[in-house]
């Protein structure tokens, strides 16, 4: 099959494989928020697990966020010796974070106009 083919199949099986798992657990943290959270896993190819790891975050802080992003953003800077693919990487985990906090918060104002009304 040769070294490309090969890699096209172990991506297939690896997407295959991610993917549903990332919208179930999303799902399982609930409700529309849950489901909205699996959608942008999906498009934005990087599950939250995935980007808390990448920026070493347990809480949705967005200052947090901003500074583990800052820090290893300057880390990995190219011209420090860096990598241009991991400073990929730390983008895309602030944005998937930023994404789920956007989410969360849609959620929460959600829940406190169901209370009102």
């Amino acid at each position: 099959m040769g070294l490309y083919g090969e890699g096209i199949v172990i991506l297939y099986l690896l997407l295959t494989w991610s993917l549903p798992a990332s919208r179930a657990a999303a799902e399982a943290r609930g409700g529309q928020a849950g489901k909205e959270s699996a959608a942008v896993s999906s498009l934005s190819g990087i599950s939250l697990q995935e980007a808390q790891q990448i920026l070493n975050i347990s809480t949705l802080d967005p200052k947090e966020i901003q500074e583990k992003h800052d820090h290893l953003f300057k880390a990995n800077d190219k011209a420090a010796g860096g990598s241009f693919y991991l400073q990929s990487k730390v983008v895309r985990a602030k944005e998937r974070l930023e994404q789920e906090l956007q989410i969360q918060n849609k959620a929460s104002n959600s829940e406190e106009e169901a209370k009102t009304t």
